[in-house]
């Protein structure tokens, strides 16, 4: 009898990217820290993976990401003025971020590319599954993917990717999959990877975005990548290795996701985020919701 697959409870979160978009603001500033209303991008990522039950976080930073340690740890001095000042609501929220997991950091000295990334997580994740979220990719929480894949991981081991559908004319900005059906709603077993192709050489419009559920195995096909498009190790290459030959850490399942999703690595798609989010809070949505409806009428009316 085949004993089963132990929990998944470690999430790593690749956040050493330089944040170009958005330079000149993230010259001093990760692009992880930059505020979605009043939190900033990298705790709705964390948030999601203690949601999931993944409550030992690892991230992988990088030169200048020192305030992403800063947000995750005390800062007794704030904490103490706000206890004075009997601002305990606030107080609450500084506090939050302190203790949704349990926080370990590594820098990636050089940056060689997402898959380069993941392989810095292997002396602390072992020989257990894991997850891997990007750090600029935000999945509504009413929309609950990790937990899906991880579930889908355990049941049918290999590694789990997740896949969106996009328009044809976007899958240039993607990593792909070629597909074939499982029998199971929403699942697919994954039979090719191309990144970033284009459109015409395109094997499907199902997108990968931000969101592994990885066997260890990857890290001894990482090891072995070669660097790829642009000079730098694709996770996406290793995978298509683990999803085309009998290596370990294969097969290669796809979840097909279908929810809310925010890119803020994209400076329109980070604009939009604020602007959902916004009118979705209790205490700022239906002031702001009024005041954009009247601002986009104003608009309309000045370009008639």
């Amino acid at each position: 009898m085949t004993s089963p697959r132990p929990r998944i409870s470690k999430a790593v979160i690749a956040a050493a990217g330089l944040g170009t978009r958005f330079l000149p603001a993230t010259k001093a500033t990760p692009k992880e820290m930059l505020p979605v209303v009043d939190q900033p991008a990298i705790q709705y990522v964390v948030e999601e993976a203690t949601s999931a039950g993944l409550t030992d976080v690892l991230m992988i930073t990088g030169r200048n990401k020192r305030p992403l340690e800063d947000h995750f740890d005390r800062n007794y001095e704030l904490e103490d003025a706000l206890r004075r000042k009997g601002d305990l609501d606030r107080l609450s929220r500084v506090q939050e971020s302190t203790a949704l997991a349990t926080m370990h950091y590594v820098r990636q000295g050089d940056p060689k590319g997402l898959g380069h990334a993941v392989l810095c997580a292997a002396p602390h994740v072992g020989d257990q599954a894991f997850a891997v979220l990007l750090g600029d990719d935000l999945i509504d929480p009413r929309d609950p993917l990790l937990t899906r894949m991880t579930a889908v991981q355990e049941e049918r081991g290999g590694s789990v990717i997740a896949l969106m559908e996009v328009d044809p004319s976007q899958i240039h900005l993607y990593g792909c999959a070629a597909v074939e059906a499982t029998g199971q709603d929403g699942v697919h077993r994954v039979t090719g990877l191309v990144e970033k192709p284009d459109p015409a050489d395109a094997p499907s419009n199902l997108a990968v975005i931000g969101r592994y559920v990885l066997d260890p195995g990857v890290f001894e096909v990482l090891r072995k990548t070669p660097p790829g498009r642009g000079g730098e190790i694709q996770l996406t290459d290793a995978l298509e290795t683990m999803a085309t030959s009998q290596v370990s850490g294969g097969p290669v399942y796809g979840v097909v996701f279908k929810g809310r999703r925010y890119d803020t690595g994209d400076r329109a798609d980070y604009l939009r985020t604020i602007v959902r989010l916004a009118c979705e809070r209790e205490d700022l949505g239906p002031e702001f919701r009024a005041w954009l409806k009247t601002y986009v009428n104003e608009e309309m009316r000045a370009l008639e």
